[in-house]
Order: structure tokens, then C-alpha cells, then sequence
């Protein structure tokens, strides 16, 4: 015995078309989106597993700081140099 609930059928072709048409779509699976620099956004691709490192986590609290939870760019927006971010997130693979 099934059901059928044609509403959530349309939701779910709404929710695709919907992220189709987002820069998501070329995020792999365990990773995520973050925009880097001070005054020029550069938009990098990190692996979710950045966000269980310590040094990570204090760039994202110096990014709720400046910018709360709202972030205009659609990814989390983190005030750095690409530089530093760079060389912090070197440090991850040792």
C-alpha cells in the first residue's frame, strides 16, 4: 500500500531546477564554498573536515564577528588575506 502526494513530487522538481541553477552544482560532496580577502573576493572549494580544525574555526568566529550570519556572497565570507588563508590552510596536511 503507498501513497501518493503529488505536492512534495512538485517541490522536489522545484528544489532541483532551483539548485541547478546555483553555483552549487559544481561543490562536490563533502566539500563547501568560502570567499576569501579583504577587499576582492577570490571563492574558494574546502573540504568540510576544515571545519573540525581549531585554527579554522577562530577564522570563522573573526568572520561572525564582521559579518554575522549574513553573507552577501552566498558562501561563508571570511576577512583575510588569500595569502594567510593560504598558508593557514597548508598547515592542515601535516
Amino acid at each position: 500500500m503507498g501513497f501518493r502526494l503529488p505536492g512534495i513530487a512538485n517541490a522536489k522538481k522545484s528544489l532541483t531546477r532551483s539548485v541547478s541553477t546555483s553555483k552549487s552544482i559544481d561543490i562536490p560532496k563533502g566539500y563547501f564554498a568560502v570567499y576569501i580577502g579583504e577587499s576582492q573576493k577570490k571563492r574558494f572549494v574546502i573540504p568540510i573536515s576544515y571545519l573540525n580544525h581549531p585554527l579554522f574555526q577562530d577564522l570563522l568566529s573573526q568572520a561572525e564577528e564582521e559579518f554575522g550570519y549574513d553573507h552577501p556572497m552566498g558562501g561563508i565570507t571570511i576577512p583575510c588575506s588569500e595569502h594567510a588563508f593560504l598558508d593557514l590552510t597548508s598547515r592542515f596536511s601535516e
